[in-house]
């Protein structure tokens, strides 16, 4: 038996600026599967993507896997440097074939529905980000990224082409005012100690399918003298305190596959993993 790509439609540009087309595997001519894929520009470079591989019929003859080294080459040809593919939480089949083409797991996106406003532990009070600490804390936290990124398995150069230059948007562009951002920082009972860690959020990065608002930790962050204290516990609580003071119910974040500490406290707290992010370089 014989099995091919070919497209299902023309090559379509994306919103950023890329290119992405579906395409359909076939066995002896017959669709038993597709599979879509996408390059977006990212800092100079072209990052591929693979996304709705999907195997409809003769699932276990290796269709899934020559789906994926298939959508590779296609990349490959459209100068991609990496490929990364998002794979739903519960989807362990994907997952197992995600590890056979040699991915790593870089990331997880978990989420939690909020019920109720926790409790703060005693010996703790809240503060605004001080304005002129601000641009500081901001580029120390890029840096901290820059870093999570190369060690997650992006090259140096990759790494810096996500974050971005010096010509980047700021993202908070007025600063500790910025509408929808809420930025905290956590303090001794009398604020005389501290801080002993850090706090970011957007209130809105996206709606849910069902219209929902979903609330985003950019950067939970305990100050180095002050780790192993349950400070980073007291911060997510303080997120989730947040968002329901704003009025929103769905709160998800980002946490490197690496850092098992902190996805095990976000386990801890009932969130759960919605999708793992996994990449390759090309």
């Amino acid at each position: 038996m014989t099995t091919t790509l070919r497209p299902e439609g023309p090559e379509t540009p994306t919103a950023a600026g890329g290119r992405t087309r579906r395409w359909l595997i076939l066995s002896n001519g017959h669709p038993v599967g597709a599979l879509r894929t996408t390059a977006d520009p990212q800092g100079g470079q072209l990052w591929g993507r693979i996304s709705e591989l999907e195997i409809t019929e003769g699932r276990g003859r290796g269709r899934g896997t020559f789906g994926g080294l298939a959508a590779e080459e296609v990349l490959r040809t459209w100068g991609c440097t990496r490929v990364d593919v998002s794979v739903p939480g519960t989807a362990t089949t994907a997952r197992g074939l995600a590890t056979t083409l040699g991915y790593t797991e870089r990331a997880l996106a978990m989420s939690k529905r909020l019920v109720a406003a926790p409790d703060l532990p005693a010996g703790v009070s809240v503060r605004p980000f001080d304005p002129a600490d601000l641009d500081g804390w901001l580029a120390r936290s890029a840096e901290h990224f820059r870093h999570s990124l190369i060690e997650s398995g992006l090259t140096e150069e990759q790494a810096g082409a996500k974050i971005g230059g010096d010509d980047r948007p700021s993202p908070v562009p007025q600063g500790v005012e910025t509408p929808g951002v809420v930025l905290r920082r956590l303090y001794g009972a009398d604020g005389g100690e501290g801080p002993y860690g850090s706090v970011w959020m957007q209130l809105r990065l996206r709606d849910l399918p069902d219209g929902e608002p979903l609330a985003w930790v950019m950067s939970v962050e305990v100050s180095p003298a002050h780790r192993g204290r349950g400070h980073g516990r007291t911060l997510m609580l303080l997120a989730e305190r947040e968002c329901l003071a704003a009025g929103v119910r769905n709160l998800g974040l980002n946490v490197f596959a690496r850092n098992e500490v902190a996805a095990r406290l976000y386990d801890s707290l009932g969130y759960e993993v919605t999708e793992r992010l996994y990449g390759k370089q090309l």
